[in-house]
């Protein structure tokens, strides 16, 4: 049986200047309620009193999690696959940009990699891949469909260091218990000027201060932590990384209104959702560090 972690620190730089933010509901799964606590002095946001890694894995049996099952039962499933689809196609061309044109086959690594469509296109592109994820039924439909054997993220420890390209970890370093040691090994594992390329939700985006506790990207208690660009640049310099760019995922930004006006108003309601996720990226288009979601390039120089 597990237990829950209740913080008297911040998870990422200690301090103990922390206050209550919200408090937001598991719509998901559980309907509990979960405390998110501030970190004045990085920024992060953190969900207070979460299930440890034994105790954690009840609050994802839900269909509706949709990286694990591949389903497309529902508006918004249907259009969530839509747009992977063309999500894709940008990822890989933000990877080749980021990665560089290398003399040799360049490796990638990609963490929490779900029902392997990722995977998939890279290593079409003539990558040599692999991939992390923790869940069994996400990792069988990875094979049977792409003929790929993902590994059990625990393996990240044992893999060789200065072997990668790249790293990615396409919305999974929000739902990491072992924050600053997933950030150790991912140092270790990349090769000199390779790079990690790191999708997070943004807190510090319109559309959380629109949706608030109904935000659906603060996602408790399977979200242990809420970035904002902060938070994630003080990380990277703490494992010795650049943060050297940061790149708006301009969808994100309509998925996550669609789910938090479900939760918002117990029903679809896709205008509102539109309206407010264009006017989210109309101020991002202004100013990317407020995008509902960012993708982060850590260079290990």
């Amino acid at each position: 049986m597990g237990s829950f972690i209740t913080r008297t620190s911040c998870p990422c730089c200690g301090s103990v200047d922390i206050v209550k933010a919200l408090a937001c509901k598991d719509f998901t799964v559980s309907n509990q309620i979960f405390d998110i606590m501030e970190c004045a002095s990085c920024r992060l946001r953190f969900t207070q009193s979460i299930p440890d890694q034994t105790a954690i894995g009840p609050y994802y049996q839900s269909d509706s999690y949709i990286s694990h099952n591949d389903t497309d039962k529902g508006l918004i499933n249907k259009l969530y696959i839509k747009a992977r689809n063309y999500t894709l196609s940008w990822k890989m061309k933000l990877l080749d940009k980021s990665a560089g044109n290398q003399e040799h086959k360049r490796e990638l690594l990609d963490i929490g990699a779900g029902t392997g469509a990722f995977l998939d296109k890279v290593h079409q592109s003539g990558w040599v891949v692999t991939g992390l994820e923790p869940d069994e039924g996400a990792r069988k439909i990875c094979f049977n469909k792409y003929g790929i054997q993902c590994e059990s993220p625990e393996n990240l420890f044992k893999l060789p260091s200065q072997k990668y390209d790249a790293v990615t970890m396409w919305h999974v370093l929000e739902h990491v218990h072992q924050l600053h040691e997933y950030l150790d090994q991912i140092k270790r594992v990349l090769k000199t000027g390779g790079v990690a390329l790191i999708a997070l939700p943004n807190y510090t985006s319109n559309d959380a201060e629109e949706y608030k506790s109904f935000w659906a990207a603060y996602d408790v208690p399977r979200h242990l932590y809420h970035f904002s660009p902060q938070a994630m640049a003080f990380l990277a310099s703490q494992h010795g990384m650049n943060l050297e760019s940061m790149s708006p995922m301009w969808l994100d930004a309509f998925y996550i209104a669609m789910l938090s006006e479900q939760y918002k108003n117990k029903k679809d309601n896709l205008l509102a959702a539109i309206w407010n996720g264009f006017k989210s990226n109309f101020y991002a288009f202004k100013d990317k560090k407020v995008c509902s979601s960012l993708v982060y390039l850590l260079r290990n120089d």
